[in-house]
């Protein structure tokens, strides 16, 4: 019985020991995005809005663009598109765009989205994640502000407020 007992232990015991180098194993090999920091040039990429128009980043240089990230499955995203595209008609002939990024979805449910709450502003998906892991994006919303010469002035994540969507294009229009 003693020894039954100690064989059952010494597995257990073993076990826990696998799970522990495992799991720092794993946290050490994997995959550290890392943000896009302030002051770095913003990674340039080429993604097509609902219209079929082709937005490439590079192409806006020597304006501000406000880079949003978001799904229509989060509720911070929709609570905070109102806003930004009350913003967006406010700053657009002032030299501030506005380029949303929706992460994996389907046409039709973006389109839908968009629809619903009358949002005018581009909208792209980005289906590999290409931009997303480009820019270091984990959590939802998230929002570059890119002044005119193409680098990072702020960082944000969660939800903003439409005095807080305002105050970011101030800072970045040209």
């Amino acid at each position: 019985m003693k020894k039954r007992r100690l064989i059952m232990r010494t597995i257990i015991l073993f076990v826990l020991a696998a799970a522990v180098v495992y799991t720092l194993y794993a946290n050490f090999t994997k995959d550290h995005r890392q943000k896009v920091a302030e002051g770095d040039p913003a990674p340039d990429f080429v993604l097509v809005d609902m219209q079929g128009n082709k937005h490439r980043l590079s192409d806006y240089r020597g304006q501000g663009v406000f880079l949003n990230f978001w799904g229509t499955w989060c509720p911070p995203c929709k609570k905070e598109m109102p806003y930004i595209n009350n913003q967006y008609h406010q700053f657009k002939d002032k030299g501030v765009k506005v380029l949303s990024v929706d992460i994996q979805e389907s046409e039709l449910a973006v389109n839908q989205f968009a629809e619903r709450l009358k949002l005018n502003f581009p909208i792209m998906i980005d289906q590999d994640k290409e931009v997303m892991t480009a820019y270091g994006v984990d959590l939802l919303p998230a929002t570059f502000l890119i002044d005119k010469n193409g680098n990072v002035v702020k960082y944000h994540t969660g939800e903003l407020t439409e005095n807080k969507i305002r105050e970011f294009m101030e800072k970045i229009k040209p």
